[in-house]
């Protein structure tokens, strides 16, 4: 019997200077799975992250390296995709560059794994996943809300067929982001200027799209309005400026197979729920309502029979009718679940479904939901269909070195 190996795998990580960057990626996700002693394969070999911090401002890639043991760092991109030590590229960048960045690192033949949106249009994002495959290097987009353990608990309940038939979904994200005025602001300004790839539409439909496609079925049409409730914000440096992206997106989709979500999505809301997303889904044998971590169920024989009677007190504790699931088994960080899948999927071959082609889809929703918000009508979905690893497509070229297009908005 052959003596377990040590993979070590050069990961490119571009962008990672960051807030989602930084913190879900490095410190939550790479750094944990190397002092874990990497990531052990069924053969007991195991894979070693071996990574190279990127990026433009030497001053900070300098700082997260020491912060992070002292990992090497580069602002060279071109240099560094031309290493034969680094396979992988990972990009964490902002929107807007990312496709043209991805696109470079496919023509140097190196795996992609990289953040979502994968780019700021569909016909973009659907051209990245071509020529991937055309390459064929291997590659993936974070889908992390499929690992969160609340919704790993309600993929159980779906899977065991708890619910009967489904009939309805219903999604509420979001919090109340300061203004930065007198509190300071929790998100990046960007998010606030649709010029640089802002919008809550472009950010959160993305999540929606693989959450509800893995989960209760694909996405067939989308009903989206959105709006800009905050027009006045004041940036990282103390200036004010002008919101030209959306803050709130209230959306319906209809399924394939007859289901029903509508998710609200809004950084202009104050919170009175379970967790700062809640998804509730509705049976003909009983509902649950899942957070981030947390799940609560109510079966067909314990649910109430309320009467409408707005004359005297409700008698019915409608929260006391829910039980909360127990908690049966450790969950890790979502981030680092899906990043030690996709290095097996690179050093071992183990399937990997979250591609580029999944990554698509949730910006062709996001597009289609601004296109309706924009028309104010349905919009139904065309499929983007699957292409052969190798195989040659006559369809548009990938992303140059130029920023990626944003989808046009409509001015509230």
């Amino acid at each position: 019997m052959s003596e377990p190996r040590l993979h070590n795998l050069g990961i490119i990580l571009n962008g990672v200077t960051g807030r989602m960057g930084t913190n879900q990626h490095l410190l939550r996700s790479i750094l944990p799975i190397i002092r874990q002693g990497g990531v052990l394969l069924p053969s007991g070999d195991r894979i070693m992250p071996v990574p190279l911090l990127a990026g433009r401002n030497p001053q900070k890639l300098a700082a997260l390296s020491a912060q992070a043991d002292g990992l090497k760092w580069t602002t060279d991109l071109d240099t560094a995709l031309a290493d034969p030590a680094y396979p992988v590229y990972f990009d964490a960048q902002g929107t807007l560059p990312r496709a043209a960045a991805v696109a470079r690192a496919i023509r140097a033949g190196r795996h992609i794994y990289c953040e979502k949106p994968s780019a700021a249009t569909t016909r973009e994002a659907y051209a990245l996943y071509r020529v991937a495959q055309q390459a064929g290097v291997r590659h993936g987009v974070v889908q992390d809300k499929l690992w969160l353990p609340g919704f790993r608990k309600l993929k159980a309940l779906l899977d065991r067929g708890f619910f009967g038939r489904v009939l309805s979904v219903r999604g509420e994200f979001g919090y109340w982001v300061f203004e930065g005025d007198t509190v300071p602001g929790q998100r990046p300004s960007w998010n606030y200027r649709s010029e640089e790839g802002g919008g809550i539409i472009l950010d959160m439909l993305c999540h929606w799209r693989y959450l509800i496609d893995n989960l209760f079925g694909a996405v067939k049409s989308v009903n989206c309005l959105g709006a800009t409730h905050i027009g006045r914000r004041i940036d990282e440096a103390g200036r004010e400026y002008t919101c030209t992206a959306d803050d709130a997106a209230y959306a319906t989709f209809e399924l394939a197979n007859g289901v029903i979500c509508h998710f609200n999505s809004s950084w202009c809301t104050r919170v009175r729920r379970d967790d700062l997303l809640t998804v509730q889904v509705d049976g003909t044998e009983g509902s649950a309502v899942a957070g981030l971590r947390d799940v609560w169920i109510q079966p067909y024989g314990a649910t109430p029979r309320p009467i409408w009677n707005p004359d005297i007190p409700q008698a019915i504790d409608f929260y006391g009718g829910w039980q909360k699931l127990p908690e049966q088994q450790a969950y890790d960080n979502a981030f680092k679940a899906q990043w030690e899948c996709f290095l097996r999927h690179v050093v071992a071959g183990e399937p990997f479904p979250w591609t580029l082609l999944e990554g698509a889809k949730g910006v062709q929703l996001a597009e289609k939901g601004i296109e309706s918000w924009q028309r104010r009508k349905w919009i139904d979905l065309p499929e983007l269909k699957p292409i052969a690893a190798g195989a040659q497509q006559a369809v548009e070229s990938a992303p140059s070195m130029r920023p990626g297009r944003k989808p046009t908005r409509r001015k509230s």
